[in-house]
């Protein structure tokens, strides 16, 4: 995995941000958002999950140690508040919060953006990603996953987009990404973006690009299974094979990832 380095800071370079993005976003028509400005999320928009996985996916495919619980998912004060807490339910010592947009059925390309601040505990492991809506090319890694942001708690400035297929994934250590540095990820506010056409998935924070992954005309869907409709997830996972990586500090917890907002055009 390949690695960049930026810094957020100065009046000079929001402003750079904030005009790219505003450029940008004329491309394009504005087909969902969220201000969470509500008391409860709206359940033809989200699903809140609730469960430990098992039987079917004990650990949820990655060893997390995580029940996910409803209780877990907070609106306050215009955010969504996704908490993480050292304390047992559903025969798991730790419970944490996620929600899918799987209720609006997924969208066929577009651009993703989602203003959140990460938590700050040593083994969490937030993620703002999407998931087929169908699968319409076998189980995972076969149908594909798009992480428009990932981190671990034990990296606490860094943050990860990466895609997962057949021919690219984790678990044959071939998945295709990138690390870039944030200063001051979990203090503050940054939005992560993914824009995917059926040519190009691209990468950025606050209208930074920093990754790109082209579709090559020798693609098959083993590469390129981002022909069909996503889903979107934003959660909190404990431990794991790579949040747990360096262990679990439960003095840390609880702890959560804000979210300021969810935007998706077309």
């Amino acid at each position: 995995m390949t690695k960049a380095y930026f810094y957020l800071a100065g009046v000079v370079s929001i402003l750079l941000f904030s005009t790219l993005t505003e450029s940008d976003d004329k491309k394009w028509t504005l087909v969902f958002e969220d201000n969470f400005d509500s008391s409860t999320l709206d359940s033809k928009n989200w699903a809140i999950s609730h469960g430990n996985g098992c039987p079917e996916l004990c650990g949820f495919g990655n060893k997390e140690l995580q029940a996910y619980n409803k209780d877990n998912v907070k609106l306050k004060e215009g955010k969504l508040i996704l908490s993480a807490h050292y304390k047992q339910a559903m025969e798991r010592d730790y419970q944490a919060g996620k929600i899918t947009t799987e209720p609006m059925g997924g969208w066929k390309y577009g651009k993703f953006s989602v203003r959140a601040k990460l938590p700050k505990a040593l083994g969490t492991w937030p993620a703002i990603w999407m998931l087929p809506q169908d699968w319409s090319y076998g189980s995972w890694p076969k149908s594909g996953e798009i992480d428009i942001m990932e981190h671990v708690g034990f990296e606490v400035d860094a943050v990860h987009g990466t895609i997962h297929t057949e021919a690219y994934n984790h678990s044959i250590k071939t998945h295709k990404g990138k690390e870039v540095i944030v200063k001051g990820a979990t203090e503050a506010f940054h939005t992560y973006t993914v824009t995917w056409t059926k040519d190009v998935l691209i990468w950025d924070i606050d209208g930074q690009e920093y990754f790109r992954i082209p579709r090559q005309k020798t693609d098959t869907a083993k590469e390129w299974p981002f022909d069909q409709k996503f889903h979107l997830i934003l959660n909190v996972a404990v431990g794991g094979t790579w949040g747990g990586l360096k262990g679990i500090n439960n003095a840390e917890y609880p702890t959560a990832m804000e979210v300021d907002w969810v935007k998706v055009w077309q």
